[in-house]
Formats: structure tokens, C-alpha cells, sequence
């Protein structure tokens, strides 16, 4: 098992690395930049070209079934899943072939009315809070468990 991050804007750089070192599992982050190296044994640090979904494309072409990849990003892990992977949210929201589909129906949707923007408001999503920490911490260390 590898464990892949998304480390562009992952709020769980840090708590990821703690997890997987705690079951001596390899860490890999994947991003486009503004990223530091990681001085410690299990972690690695892999800076792609940027680009659209370049780091996306990387963490894919590598996966195997049985890894495990941390993101927000719908439509990638959306991608790990179709690869025989599984994906975890920063807040500890299991990505499954169960649910992978109504939550890019429900993105697209979104999406959407963003775009219409039929209010004129501003948008955003919700802030991330300790107890979404927490509940990433639980979720990951169930997952590797589970290999």
C-alpha cells in the first residue's frame, strides 16, 4: 500500500504522514508547486509540470489496487476508485463506487449554480474545523487497517 496526497491545498499534510508512519506506510505528495520537502523516511515529495490535473494524472498513472489517496478533488477520486483504489476527503468522507457517482452529480450541480449565480452572492465552501480533523484522523487509520 501507498498512500498518496494530493498536497496541493490539503489541509492534512501533516496528519496523513503521522497516520501512515504509524503503520510504516509509504506517503507520497503530489503537487504543482509551494510545496516543501519532507525530511522524513516514508515521505516523498513529487513536484509535477504545472497544469491542469497534472498532479492528477500522476497520482493515477501510479496507483495500484489497494492504495489509498487523499483528496478533495472530486473527479480524481472519482479516478482512483475506477483504478481499484480507494480515496479519502480531508474530512474523513470515504470516496466508494457507492457514492462516487451522486457526488459528482451533486458537484456538477453545484457547479452549475455557482455559475448561474442567481442570487449574486459571493460562494465558498464550509471552513474546515477540528472536528473534521479528527474525523480524518479516524477514518484514516481505519483504512490502514484495513490492508
Amino acid at each position: 500500500m501507498i498512500l498518496y496526497v494530493d498536497a496541493d491545498a490539503c489541509p492534512v499534510k501533516d496528519e496523513a504522514l503521522r497516520v501512515a508512519a504509524r503503520h510504516k506506510v509509504k506517503t507520497i505528495y503530489v503537487s504543482d508547486g509551494g510545496i516543501r520537502p519532507n525530511p522524513h523516511p516514508l515521505a516523498e515529495v513529487v513536484v509535477v509540470t504545472q497544469g491542469a490535473d497534472a498532479a492528477d494524472d500522476w497520482i493515477v498513472e501510479r496507483l495500484q489496487p489497494g492504495d489509498l489517496c487523499v483528496t478533495g478533488d472530486i473527479p480524481l477520486a472519482d479516478r482512483c476508485i475506477k483504478a481499484g483504489a480507494r480515496a479519502i476527503r480531508h474530512n474523513g468522507e470515504m470516496f466508494t463506487a457507492a457514492n462516487i457517482g451522486n457526488i459528482l452529480a451533486t458537484r456538477d450541480l453545484m457547479t452549475d449554480l455557482r455559475a448561474a449565480n442567481p442570487l449574486n452572492q459571493g460562494g465558498g465552501g464550509r471552513p474546515f474545523t477540528k472536528q473534521d480533523r479528527s474525523r480524518f484522523l479516524e477514518a484514516l487509520e481505519r483504512e490502514m487497517r484495513r490492508r
